[in-house]
């Protein structure tokens, strides 16, 4: 057996595995067929031509197959994974949030690499809505997305569908690399505040409230402004003016009518308006019983009985 090398030096093993050409892409929906491809429009996955699966079979390369598109016109990333291997020749289909990140347009030229990429342990995403904040488990929903995605890039906005609505987050950070292989992995997820969300203003809950001893109850008699019993004038029937202003006295503030409202009331604070009006005195048990004596009254009679000789 003869052996015959067109160089003089080996290939190197690395460029011989390392699958690179370049395509045309197109967006999803200008895919032809009579099957809705929606669901490419839900993860980081491309379709590719039959001619790219079999010349990645002779190559021998490392699965899950990942791959670097590039933009060299605006010098624009992005890693992804691949779909299936049903696209026509020379053409590849990608998500629209990738050709947006790329800054692609419809039929633009975009390179194609193969790469091997590690496996991710954390990743922090910022959403791009305050809408995002809406969704009652974000990790359970950005996990159950992150299915339909094969790799993260530093820097991209990805894009999730959820209750028919679409949100877009940014990959701030990625560890262990800025572009790391999510596919079997335990990640830890971490969330930036929205961009434009704005904190609510906190009212302080400890401000100084007026003690009872404090309050000014003087406020309440002026407010007086009801029936008041008795304070009417009268007529006499000789037409004389009896000598009385009729006009009512003021209220004294500690004789504040019951039922008046409180409208320094505070939530959480009772306040209590009592009267000081004297208690009357109360006689002693031992001074009734030494006033009081039985049968000591006197009797009338209505005939006088006369004195006998």
């Amino acid at each position: 057996m003869f052996s015959f090398n067109m160089f003089d030096h080996p290939i190197p093993r690395a460029f011989q595995n390392r699958f690179s050409t370049q395509y045309r892409c197109y967006s999803v929906s200008m895919l032809a067929g009579p099957n809705d491809r929606s669901d490419v429009e839900k993860g980081g996955k491309i379709i590719m031509p039959p001619s790219a699966l079999d010349q990645l079979s002779r190559l021998n390369i490392t699965y899950p197959m990942l791959f670097k598109l590039t933009n060299k016109n605006s010098d624009r990333m992005t890693h992804c994974g691949v779909l299936e291997f049903v696209a026509d020749e020379g053409i590849c289909y990608l998500p629209h949030w990738m050709m947006q990140n790329l800054l692609l347009e419809e039929g633009g030229l975009v390179q194609v690499e193969s790469v091997n990429l590690m496996v991710a342990t954390y990743s922090k995403f910022q959403p791009q809505s305050p809408d995002f904040l809406d969704i009652t488990n974000p990790k359970a929903v950005l996990e159950n997305a992150l299915r339909n995605f094969a790799c993260l890039t530093t820097g991209d906005v990805i894009a999730i569908n959820y209750n028919e609505k679409i949100y877009e987050l940014r990959v701030m950070e990625t560890k262990p690399d800025k572009a790391v292989s999510i596919i079997e992995c335990d990640m830890n997820v971490d969330f930036d505040a929205p961009l434009g969300y704005k904190e609510p203003e906190r009212r302080s809950q400890h401000h100084e409230e007026p003690t009872e001893e404090d309050a000014d109850h003087s406020s309440y008699a002026e407010m007086d402004v009801g029936f008041r019993a008795f304070t009417g004038s009268g007529n006499r029937l000789d037409g004389k003016k009896k000598g009385i202003e009729p006009s009512p006295a003021p209220l004294d503030p500690n004789d504040i009518k019951r039922g008046i409202p409180n409208y320094d009331f505070r939530m959480g604070k009772i306040t209590f308006i009592r009267n000081s009006r004297p208690q009357p005195k109360k006689i002693d048990d031992e001074d009734a019983v030494n006033r009081f004596i039985a049968f000591s009254g006197e009797g009338q009679s209505l005939r006088k009985k006369g004195r006998k000789p």
